[in-house]
């Protein structure tokens, strides 16, 4: 399968079948990675690769009890990582400067980066990959798990391993909808209306609003899925271990 048609086909895997990585595979795959695009070629990120069941029975947890934590065989976690960086300018006589909010975002765009090469490679192996969003919620939970030491602050993990299911394609918004030619062009309420049709009447979102006993598609979002209430408990708890990790000075 070509890099098109293996992004073309991209699904979420749930659940995996009980059967190892061969090893020289999840190299390949590492490799992709750190074949990202990267800021500086700074590499400012790091991938922590776990496959000891006890281990990832920690991550479980930090995961929300997402079984294929356990199903998958290979458990990847994507950082944003100026530790080995700050230390390589220390030993070269170069004084770093990126304790700041610029410096993090940099490294977990590179960490993300790195991220979706890993995804993209695991999948041209025939491999089924999950991004787990529950990463940054409990990130530093997971940072005492894995051991990461100051500077490195987990972005998104990857579960891999052979699918044991198929599911259909997930939708997605016309392309109209997020390409913008030359400048952006703001959406009118008539204009949303038509980029969001297809999704708000599928056979899916019918289910799902008489599921929740709502009225439409947006409030599952907003009352359900990412509520206000969870959004800034989270935001608080990352950016109070933003600061506690030391990218960023206590306000």
């Amino acid at each position: 399968m070509d890099a098109i048609e293996t992004i073309l086909q991209h699904r979420s895997i749930r659940k995996y079948k009980n059967e190892p990585i061969d090893e020289a595979i999840i190299t390949k795959i590492l490799e992709s990675g750190t074949r990202a695009s990267t800021t500086g070629n700074m590499q400012v990120y790091s991938i922590v690769v776990t496959k000891d069941i006890s281990i990832r029975e920690q991550l479980l947890k930090c995961h929300f009890g997402q079984k294929m934590v356990m199903e998958a065989p290979l458990h990847l976690t994507f950082c944003a990582d100026f530790n080995r960086f700050n230390k390589w300018c220390y030993a070269r006589n170069a004084d770093p400067g990126y304790n700041n909010f610029l410096s993090f975002m940099t490294s977990a765009i590179d960490a993300l980066l790195a991220a979706q090469n890993v995804a993209i490679a695991a999948e041209s192996f025939g491999l089924g990959i999950c991004y787990l969003g529950t990463t940054l919620y409990m990130a530093d939970e997971i940072s005492k798990i894995l051991k990461l030491p100051k500077m490195v602050v987990p972005i998104t993990s990857i579960v891999v391993g052979y699918p044991d299911e198929s599911p259909e394609l997930t939708d997605r918004l016309p392309l109209e909808a997020v390409i913008h030619n030359e400048t952006y062009q703001d959406y009118n309420n008539e204009r949303i209306n038509e980029l969001y049709y297809e999704k708000e009447n599928s056979e899916l979102t019918k289910r799902l609003i008489e599921e929740n006993k709502l009225e439409n598609l947006a409030q599952i979002f907003t009352y359900k899925r990412y509520t206000k209430k969870d959004n800034e408990f989270f935001s608080n708890k990352l950016l109070n271990f933003l600061v506690e990790t030391g990218y960023l000075e206590e306000q």
